[in-house]
Order: structure tokens, then C-alpha cells, then sequence
């Protein structure tokens, strides 16, 4: 993305969610959406995205957010997009912040154990309580019944879906999920990858962790189709249903600008 286009996102996108009808103790989209222009970049590697917390350890403005989103009210969401968008910012914010306050370290899982994973530990406050990652995507995102919330929430690891680059607006937020998903499953290293000559068909294994969000869709393959390129959209309408499906091994390290390689 052009850096005059992208700026031109992040003022729509903070400007939708200020005029939202939940400005009182909502997050600071405005801050956010710098703080994702200024301490995020796109590359060319696994990631797609990879976030500058050496950077973010230093930041008030990073304190300011994560203050911002402890003081919000998310009582006051009304719509299942007002909801959807709110919650997804809030999950990356806090797994961001959960490197940030434990930086530097490999991956986000480092933060837990085996018996305490980092999912299941408390990741920041919002409103009058804490909150873990589990409870904000297990507990309130995936209930909202939008399978492309898989692609909302990132959990600052390679594989994951890329993090957006601009807060998730209420207003754009149907737009903003198809070409977040359009984006992650054109990357043939950890979206989809189509073999025709083997007749297989490689997927994140976000689509094997939580294939039952995706039988009201008639399965992953089906959910999927709309979003990929016309010649592989036809060859999953003539082939799909005899296809073998196989995932790509999900690659945990962090999504660290730090660990960049060469021309990222």
C-alpha cells in the first residue's frame, strides 16, 4: 500500500470510529491508528507484518492506548459490527502489549507455560475487569458467528493472519474483513495453496483448529471460494470435492521487526 493511500485508511478509518455512536470512554482510535502507521510495517516474509516492540516498550503513546482501552466501556456496543470491530482491536492491542511488557522473547507462547498458557493468563484490563485472550476470542469474537473473525484477531505470530495496519472501523468493517481474508489466503506459504497435480489443497490450520465455524458455509473449501482468484475459485467448484486437504504447520516466533530479514 502507497504510504499516501495508507494514510488516507487511517484517517477514514479513526474518523468512522470517533463518529461511531460510542464515543464516551471508547479506545482511541486516532492514537491507535498512528501508533499502527508509525510501529508496524509490511514485508515481504511469512509475517506480511511485523510490529516494532523494541520500539513500543519505549512509547507513551503505546501506555496512552493500552490506558485508553482499560478506560473504554464495552457495555456500550450495540451492533454485531460495533461489537466484532471492538473486540478484535482490543485482542491485538493486549497481545501486542503482552509482548511489549515482556519483550524481547521469541513468541507470544513464551509468556506462558504449559500449565499456565499465555492464552488463558489475564492480558489487560477493558472497562471494569481483565481479560485473557481465550475469554476476548473464544468467549465473545467467535460467538458473534462471523467466521472472518479468524482473520480479525492476530496473535503476533508468523502465521497468523497479517495485522492490519489500520484500527477495524464499525462502518467499513464487511469491506475490511474480505480483503483481510483475500490477502492472508493469497499467501501460499500460510493462507491457501492450490497443488492441481496432486489434487490438494494446503490451508492454514486455523481452518483444521476451528472447522466447525465453517460448516454453516458448507466447510472451509466452500467459505473460502469467494475470496480467491477466479481460476482457483473454478478449479475448487469442478474439483473441490474431491480435493485432499492438508495444513501448513503454524510457525509460532513473533512477528518482530527486530528479526526482519533482508530487504523487509
Amino acid at each position: 500500500m502507497r504510504r499516501s493511500d495508507l494514510r488516507a485508511s487511517i484517517l477514514l478509518a479513526a474518523t468512522t470510529l470517533v463518529s461511531s455512536p460510542v464515543p464516551a470512554r471508547a479506545l482511541d482510535a486516532v492514537l491507535y491508528a498512528e501508533i499502527l502507521e508509525r510501529y508496524t510495517r509490511d514485508v515481504p516474509d511469512l509475517a506480511r507484518t511485523r510490529v516494532d516492540y523494541r520500539a513500543l516498550t519505549a512509547s507513551p503513546d503505546w501506555k496512552r492506548l493500552v490506558q485508553s482501552l482499560a478506560d473504554s466501556d464495552p457495555g456500550r456496543l450495540r451492533s454485531r459490527n460495533e461489537k466484532l470491530a471492538f473486540w478484535a482491536n482490543a485482542y491485538n492491542i493486549l497481545a501486542i502489549d503482552l509482548v511489549v511488557r515482556h519483550y524481547p522473547i521469541d513468541g507470544i507462547k513464551d509468556v506462558g507455560s504449559l500449565f499456565s498458557p499465555v492464552w488463558k493468563k489475564p492480558a489487560g484490563r477493558i472497562g471494569e475487569r481483565d481479560y485473557s485472550l481465550d475469554e476476548i476470542e473464544h468467549g465473545i469474537v467467535r460467538p458473534l458467528g462471523d467466521p472472518r473473525g479468524h482473520v480479525a484477531v492476530v496473535c503476533a505470530s508468523l502465521s497468523c493472519p497479517p495485522l492490519p495496519r489500520v484500527p477495524w472501523s464499525a462502518e467499513r468493517l464487511d469491506d475490511q474483513l474480505d480483503d483481510a481474508m483475500r490477502r492472508w489466503l493469497a499467501d501460499p506459504r500460510k493462507g491457501l495453496r492450490i497443488d492441481r497435480e496432486t489434487r490438494t489443497v494446503q490451508m492454514s490450520r486455523i481452518f483444521k483448529w476451528f472447522d466447525e465455524d465453517f460448516e454453516a458455509s458448507g466447510g472451509a473449501l466452500a467459505f473460502v471460494a469467494p475470496y480467491l482468484d477466479a481460476s482457483d475459485r473454478a478449479w475448487l467448484r469442478e474439483q473441490g470435492t474431491d480435493a485432499r486437504i492438508d495444513y501448513f504447520d503454524y510457525d509460532w516466533s513473533l512477528n518482530d521487526l527486530a528479526r526482519a530479514g533482508p530487504g523487509s
